[in-house]
């Protein structure tokens, strides 16, 4: 059976006896109508379910009013707290949002482009997944003249505006820590992918190891995904070594967990015998036993500066402005996983 056609504002001008150039008027608040008549073509639109052409409004005015947004994944606290601080920024200004995942794909993260450039999207903020190092596909919104804005997991390969928090740091921040609750043997969780933060924690890590006199052992650093089976799996590799490691400080929560869990299993204790230090602040850090030493990037603010940074190259034409990259300042957050020595 068919569907209904599809209202449009021929249908609203035809029940209130105006014309369709008034409905359309009215719709998008000219000061010309009258607000008698706004409201009655507002009433009447919703009364027959009307819904606007965004793509057709687009092609009018240049315009859509949606801001596409690639993050790797949705379900990860991190991401969902950068989209809300963005859809705080830009509902303000009357900016929607098109949220959009890519799972790590590069495949489907090139596809994800080309969908919201064919939706007609006034712009894109993204964050890179793992496995892109070809960003061919990211240069072609600006070769359209298209806003674009890259945050957390950023590349230098593009002159686009980033927002980050200062990986370097606190991984340095953290390995210092954890020197100076006694740990000398320590072990990092990495990612092979050529990703921006991870390449920055695992520098953090090892400077931290030169400038307080400890060796940059190879065994110790275990690459991988770093979910949460991952971290099971690494830390069943480190406990594997003839001489094990005495911390852990893995990239991500979700692979220090994975390590938790091992060790729990093991009957280990933490962190009298391995410290465990994480990556993000993932909400269940401050909920597990022992709560879970980690770094907070501060997700909801990093939003907000990129809505903020995305909608001054948007309103200057994103030609009259130079690419800016704002580095926020991260913060360690200590809990019981690496507490050794009293406060």
């Amino acid at each position: 059976m068919a569907g209904k056609p599809k209202v449009t504002i021929h249908h609203i001008a035809e029940k209130l006896n105006i014309t369709a150039s008034t409905v359309s008027r009215a719709l998008n608040d000219n000061p010309r109508i009258s607000e008698i008549t706004k409201k009655a073509v507002l009433k009447a639109a919703k009364q027959l379910n009307y819904q606007p052409n965004n793509i057709a409004a687009a092609l009018r005015n240049g315009k859509s009013h949606i801001i596409g947004i690639i993050v790797p994944t949705a379900d990860r606290a991190f991401f969902a707290s950068v989209v809300r601080g963005i859809e705080e920024i830009a509902n303000k200004l009357n900016y929607k949002v098109i949220i959009c995942q890519s799972y790590d794909n590069y495949e489907k993260e090139v596809q994800t482009i080309d969908a919201l450039l064919s939706a007609r999207v006034d712009g894109i903020i993204a964050s890179v997944g793992k496995n892109t190092d070809n960003f061919d596909h990211y240069k072609r919104p600006q070769e359209k003249g298209i806003p674009l804005v890259l945050f957390d997991r950023t590349t230098d390969a593009l002159e686009v505006s980033q927002v980050v928090i200062d990986d370097y740091l606190g991984a340095y921040k953290v390995v210092e820590h954890l020197i100076q609750q006694g740990c000398r043997r320590i072990a990092h969780f990495t990612s092979p992918k050529k990703v921006s933060v991870f390449k920055e924690r695992l520098r953090g890590y090892t400077d931290a190891l030169r400038d307080f006199g400890l060796p940059f052992e190879e065994e110790l650093v275990i690459k991988s995904n770093l979910q949460l089976e991952d971290g099971r799996a690494s830390m069943e590799k480190l406990l594997e070594l003839e001489l094990k490691p005495d911390a852990v400080f893995s990239a991500s929560d979700y692979g220090a967990m994975g390590a938790m869990q091992v060790l729990k299993e093991r009957k280990i204790q933490i962190p009298q015998e391995i410290a465990l230090a994480g990556f993000g602040n993932e909400p269940f850090t401050s909920f597990s036993d022992p709560t879970l030493t980690t770094v907070d990037q501060f997700s909801l603010t990093m939003g907000r500066i990129t809505a903020e940074l995305f909608f001054e190259h948007f309103k200057s034409g994103d030609k009259k402005l130079v690419p800016q990259k704002t580095v926020l300042k991260p913060e360690l957050i200590v809990r019981g996983s690496t507490l050794r020595q009293p406060k």
